[in-house]
């Protein structure tokens, strides 16, 4: 079972949905970081449960505790792991049903793969395994502001037919982040906020559940990382974004509204500003032949509905039988407003590995 990411600063996540502990361990941070739970802790509570009126009553203060790794709050250079205990497990939501299959979910593939599952809440399959993910991004995150002079800002940019369609303005950084936290569908519009949560509410209510997409960017990734081929930046973002539980699409820059363009209105035309070459516009989203281009990296990810839904659904058991599926729990009815700080950590996991590699490119660099 594939739980790692990255080639120097390598992540592997660890635990399951109603099991005691998640977390994950890193590998390869380069000792002398500066490091303790406060600068982790704010991420996890972004992607905590029970943090809104919007998102699942599961009640988790999901408080991080780093176990290794650092010494006097600095990094050592060995393995970083660190822990979430579940304090609000509830397996009863799910013994009633652990033998059906729940539509959309990964119930059936996963029990055709292992033939043994865990099945309560989802197991390792769940959103809540991204617990890791979060925790070791926000390790990222630091390592990129503090020495690359990278920020990482993510938002709802859609729910359901509700779109954002202003521009975020990415020369204020902490005025743009203050924007979108200011309301819990965490979109840099207030208006929108409350059409939003209205729309999230209202569907809850007739037991069922929404999509939409999260909007991601990168600035100040300098010209140069990535690699052609194989490992090119573009590929590594969309395998990291894909591997979020419940995505099913990635845009990068102009995405799929370039299929309908013709070159000359497509191209990004190269022009010097302050001495650096910039382009004039970004609709390769940062990013060309597979390395950064020095433009702000811009991603958007789209998430389907919350597979979990109340309402009653025709489906199948473990014995092959037709079954009536009424689900039980605690669940979001929309996965956006939370998976705004999961999309921002894969981000930062991609691009600090690709920092660390790129230090390796040229032979003067080497030390």
């Amino acid at each position: 079972m594939g739980s790692s990411i990255g080639r120097l600063f390598r992540v592997t996540t660890y635990g399951e949905s109603h099991g005691e502990a998640l977390g994950c361990v890193i590998e390869n941070c380069p000792a002398g970081l500066h490091l303790t739970e406060v600068d982790i802790q704010p991420d996890m509570d972004r992607r905590r449960p029970g943090q809104s009126r919007i998102t699942t009553p599961r009640d988790e203060a999901d408080r991080v505790k780093i176990l290794s790794g650092t010494f006097e709050e600095k990094t050592v250079g060995s393995p970083i792991a660190v822990a979430v205990f579940n304090e609000n497990a509830r397996e009863k939501d799910y013994s009633d049903i652990k033998e059906i299959f729940r539509p959309s979910h990964a119930d059936f593939t996963y029990h055709e793969r292992y033939q043994h599952r865990a099945w309560r809440g989802g197991g390792r399959s769940s959103a809540r395994a991204t617990i890791g993910v979060v925790a070791a991004g926000a390790v990222a995150k630091k390592i990129l502001r503090e020495k690359a002079g990278v920020e990482i800002v993510g938002y709802v940019s859609q729910i359901k037919d509700l779109i954002y369609k202003e521009n975020l303005n990415l020369g204020d950084i902490p005025t743009a982040r203050a924007s979108i936290e200011s309301n819990a569908v965490r979109v840099p519009d207030a208006g929108l906020a409350e059409k939003m949560t209205r729309l999230i509410q209202d569907t809850r209510q007739a037991g069922d559940s929404l999509g939409g997409v999260v909007t991601c960017h990168a600035v100040g990734v300098p010209a140069g990382w990535g690699d052609p081929v194989f490992d090119r930046l573009d590929a590594l973002i969309a395998h990291a974004m894909l591997a979020i539980p419940a995505t099913k699409g990635i845009e990068i820059g102009s995405g799929f509204s370039s299929a309908t363009m013709t070159g000359s209105q497509h191209n990004d035309i190269f022009e010097m500003e302050d001495g650096k070459v910039r382009t004039k516009t970004n609709r390769s989203g940062g990013i060309q032949g597979g390395i950064s281009n020095g433009m702000p990296i811009d991603i958007r990810v789209a998430f389907k509905p919350t597979a979990t839904i109340s309402q009653e659904q025709p489906s199948v058991n473990e014995r092959g039988e037709n079954v009536t599926l009424k689900v039980k729990g605690r669940h979001d009815p929309c996965v956006l407003p939370r998976a705004v700080p999961i999309v921002e950590a894969m981000l930062a996991l991609v691009l600090v590995d690709q920092f660390l590699i790129a230090q390796t490119a040229r032979y003067e660099n080497l030390r």
